[in-house]
């Protein structure tokens, strides 16, 4: 705006010096020039008066029209985009703005005497077009920017977190029920956004709503006060709504006393979300479940056993979901969020809440191995095994209880299906290579644990996984996938007790 108005001046200036000093009689001087320049003539002006003032006029409306077409278009797919752009400041001043200079300009026109120009007002007038003009540019750069997708998400969430802290303060029961309604219209604005996105094939934009979502609850758990709260309470602005209307009195009930009722909602998008993106847009079903991660690792940083509990029992959800509808990567990717969280567990020293993460994935490791889910059980096995291990290598001494809930994947018969046959093979992989590990690390108890359990296994069945295991190489897997690595590679320091564990199975002299 400052370049486009100093151009302007520039080559105004300098024109207008260049014809003073070529044509104008006697002006040589700066001083001269500029009286000269400012003796308006009242009987030359008065076609220029009216014609200035239809100028900031015109653009006042060339203004409204644009901005008025990418606020409509904008808000057919962004609820409330409407009011938001009222109520943002810089649109009220700019448009005060031109309201306020066609208002002068108006008011110039009807000022004209024969032997008066009204040289002060006519000069506000003309530096106020002269704004106006140059304003047009760098105000539609600004509307555009602000309703880019991103901007109004986070716009969204600024607006969210400045209301929760007001509501933590507030009192009075009518002012925290319009807070707890306020907040909950700004998360599903926010949920709203990632649906359309979704609908519309749009992954940035989804992705940008489902972080703002777990920045939102995640700055939440760290700010939020541990003493008892009028905002803790569900209002009526709650109690009323759709999501809590139909919710049994006990979980409402659970709600409020554990204070959870914002990050119970906050998951409740998510698991929207997911439903709606799984047969679709799987990125962003890994996106929600590493965004559920990050909330569990905040509420284990905050020590919240409560909430850890809560993000399980969305966890489980996930995969309820994605396993009755067959999706195999998806229900992968959560199982890969799903044993991170347990290992921040393990490194915080929550080993009781971890132990409880393990029986849910064996449970729905065996939900899977019932539906023929072969690939999926493995991943299970896998998953608890490498908890099993890195427990014990930690030396969290809670590897013991997880070492069981691995060894009772498999406890059902399975020999109905070649399926299921092949689920039960990758369960015996991933329990061998954790008897191998301890093996290698001197735990005989606990490698015979593992053997009593396999001791079934036929000579056969036991040269066929001594094949394989050895076979797995190189350590990474030869596709691309998140996990990245082979799931039942051996280490060169461990190969060398596979033999020895093969022959603790079965083994009377043992």
């Amino acid at each position: 705006m400052v370049i486009v108005i100093l151009v302007a001046v520039f080559f105004c200036t300098a024109f207008y010096v260049l014809d003073s000093l070529l044509f104008g009689a006697g002006l040589r001087s700066a001083g001269g020039m500029l009286e000269h320049y400012l003796s308006f003539d009242p009987m030359l002006i008065t076609d220029a008066l009216p014609a200035l003032g239809m100028t900031i006029v015109a653009v006042l409306g060339i203004v409204l029209t644009v901005v008025a077409i990418i606020v409509q278009l904008s808000s057919e797919r962004y609820t409330s985009v409407a009011m938001m752009f009222l109520r943002e400041p810089v649109h009220i001043i700019v448009i005060s703005f031109y309201i306020i200079a066609s208002l002068c300009a108006v008011w110039l026109s009807v000022t004209l005497r024969p032997d008066f120009v009204p040289r002060s007002l006519l000069l506000l007038v003309m530096v106020l077009t002269s704004l106006g003009l140059a304003a047009m540019l760098p105000y539609f750069a600004y509307t555009f920017w602000f309703l880019e997708p991103g901007n109004i998400i986070d716009r969204l969430r600024g607006h969210a977190v400045r209301l929760t802290v007001r509501g933590f303060d507030v009192q009075p029961p009518d002012n925290v029920d319009r807070l707890q309604g306020r907040v909950l219209e700004k998360i599903e604005e926010i949920t709203d956004i990632a649906n359309n996105s979704i609908e519309g094939r749009d992954k940035i934009i989804a992705g940008q709503a489902i972080d703002s979502l777990c920045e939102f609850v995640v700055e939440y758990v760290a700010m939020k006060p541990p003493d008892e709260r009028p905002w803790y309470r569900l209002g009526d602005e709650l109690r009323f709504h759709p999501d809590f209307v139909g919710m049994d009195t006990e979980l409402q009930q659970e709600l409020e006393t554990r204070h959870l009722w914002v990050e119970w909602k906050i998951l409740h998008e998510f698991l929207r979300v997911y439903s709606e993106a799984l047969e679709s847009m799987s990125d962003i079903d890994s996106q929600v479940a590493i965004d559920t991660r990050y909330l569990g690792e905040a509420a284990a940083a905050a020590r919240r056993t409560d909430l850890i509990r809560m993000v399980f029992r969305f966890f489980n959800s996930y995969l309820r979901v994605a396993i009755d509808m067959r999706v195999e990567g998806t229900t992968n990717s959560v199982l890969l969020q799903y044993r991170m969280l347990i290992e921040e567990l393990l490194r915080q020293d929550l080993c009781e809440e971890a132990c409880e993460g393990v029986r849910f994935m064996k449970s729905y490791g065996f939900l899977a191995f019932e539906d023929e889910l072969s690939s999926i059980t493995e991943i299970v096995a896998y998953d608890l095994a490498s908890l099993c291990q890195f427990a014990h290598r930690e030396q969290l001494g809670c590897d013991e209880p997880m070492l069981r809930e691995l060894l009772a994947l498999d406890a059902e018969d399975a020999s109905q299906t070649h399926r299921h046959y092949r689920g039960l093979r990758g369960v015996r992989k991933a329990q061998t290579r954790l008897a191998v590990y301890y093996l290698s690390k001197g735990e005989q108890m606990k490698a015979q644990l593992i053997a009593d359990d396999m001791s079934d296994m036929s000579e056969e069945f036991r040269v066929q996984m001594h094949d394989e295991l050895l076979r797995q190489a190189p350590p990474h897997f030869w596709e691309i996938v998140d996990r990245g690595r082979n799931l039942h590679y051996l280490a060169e320091n461990e190969r060398a007790y596979l033999d020895r564990f093969l022959d603790l199975i079965g083994d009377p002299a043992r």
